[in-house]
């Protein structure tokens, strides 16, 4: 592990990329403390100790990096930005046009992240009004009106799109996966600290030692099974028959396809948490009203309704992301094309079945899977009492970016030797 590590701060393109993205990371955290005019700080913070941690508000302040919690001008973190595309690709299933765009290659890409953006900026200012509606329902402004809800829309909104921008420039100038990185980085700074507050408890006889032991057991094996799941595959065995061109024989090997558990990744948490807290977002805008009331309580986290819906669009949007990801009928051309089969079935269409069937059976127990992680920590919280969110969509999340991230690495690891293989090749063929 050290050797690989150090292998790391010896290419220099890779140094320069992880160091550059470590930077942007520093300052998306450093803007994260730049509070938003207007609000009394100490007062939101007394809110999220009483009742705010339990409630969707704590939920949708884990994604934000407890941006919301503070009332940064990232509060909004980039959650509008996730809405958009989700939108947009919804729209491509429906509409023709966005599905042009979607087969048009880069041109094509180009218009769509133009359109994402656009969504990105009036998802925000409809977010950023809710947020401002209910940081004035909460009494924790000093001037509210107007002028407040104009400032903290313009703040909030302009938060998004900086964030999306350095997201964007980690992915292109970084070691890629950069919203992703951004929501990471996020999640993981809440752990030190809560942590921190969770070995107090114990010293403080608040939470009872074994207790304790038994949430860190909980979590290492928690921690072992998403892992688990997310690198589970399952092998397609492909035979590719001989060709004679010329004088040369091509193909003839066997290899095989490896289709993911969960091939959507943590997509489906992350859509499934956008979609969900639209309703309380919109709820906001009738303060102590009977509506704001019945979605408060029903989509807050513990409640069955929320419990039930949460699970239920994760096994959606799993399904949902891995049929635009993954193109059964496209993959049996491309084999077909190269004089590739799958032993026992017809190229072709039947092939197509094949794949799309094996498809929708690991899709659906690594969905369930993900959908009960996903709502563990409501449950660990009423149990222990840990003073911060573990498992469920930030351990999902924390894992999946994490793995990802270091598969990046391992690539420019691997390509970078590779390379210096052919070069001491030729060097050594010229010598002879």
């Amino acid at each position: 592990m050290l050797e690989s590590i150090r292998n790391v701060f010896k290419i220099p393109e890779l140094k320069k990329k992880i160091l550059f993205t470590a930077f942007i990371l520093i300052l998306y955290r450093l803007g994260s403390f730049i509070p938003t005019p207007g609000v009394d700080a100490q007062a939101l913070k007394t809110f999220f100790s009483d009742k705010g941690q339990n409630s969707i508000f704590g939920l949708f302040d884990l994604f934000v990096g407890g941006n919301f919690e503070r009332a940064s001008v990232f509060a909004l973190g980039i959650m509008p930005y996730i809405t958009s595309s989700i939108v947009l690709q919804l729209l491509g299933s429906i509409i023709p046009y966005f599905e042009k765009l979607r087969k048009e290659g880069a041109e094509g890409q180009k218009k769509l992240t133009q359109i994402t953006r656009y969504g990105t900026i009036l998802i925000g200012i409809f977010n950023a009004v809710g947020i401002a509606v209910f940081l004035q329902s909460m009494n924790v402004v000093y001037n509210p009106g107007v002028m407040f809800t104009f400032t903290t829309v313009i703040t909030m909104v302009t938060g998004t799109m900086v964030i999306m921008w350095l997201g964007e420039q980690i992915t292109e100038n970084g070691i890629g996966n950069g919203i992703s990185l951004i929501i990471f980085a996020g999640i993981i700074a809440r752990y030190p600290q809560g942590f921190i507050q969770m070995f107090q408890m114990v010293r403080t006889g608040t939470m009872p030692i074994l207790t304790a032991v038994i949430v860190l057991a909980v979590m290492v094996a928690i921690t072992g099974a998403v892992i688990l799941v997310t690198e589970a595959i399952r092998k397609i065995n492909v035979q590719y028959a001989k060709r004679v061109i010329g004088r040369k024989i091509y193909g003839g090997q066997s290899t095989h396809i490896p289709l993911r558990v969960n091939s959507a990744g943590v997509i489906p948490i992350i859509f499934a948490q956008s979609v969900i807290m639209f309703p309380r977002t919109f709820a906001t805008f009738f303060p102590n009203s009977a509506v704001s009331d019945f979605i408060g309580r029903t989509l807050s986290p513990g409640h069955a309704v929320y419990t039930v819906l949460y699970m239920g669009l994760i096994i959606f949007f799993a399904y949902f992301y891995t049929a635009i990801a993954m193109n059964p009928v496209e993959m049996a051309e491309n084999m077909k094309k190269h004089g590739g089969f799958i032993p026992g079935i017809t190229p072709g269409k039947n092939t197509a079945n094949y794949i799309n069937n094996i498809l929708v059976r690991i899709t659906l127990p690594g969905a369930i899977f993900f959908a009960i992680i996903a709502v563990i920590p409501e449950f660990m919280m009423k149990w222990s009492n840990i003073p911060f969110y573990f498992g469920g969509t930030g351990l999902i999340i924390i894992v999946g970016v994490a793995l990802d991230t270091l598969k990046q690495i391992e690539s420019h690891l691997v390509m970078r030797h590779y390379d210096g293989f052919m070069k001491k090749g030729k060097l050594r063929g010229r010598s002879s």
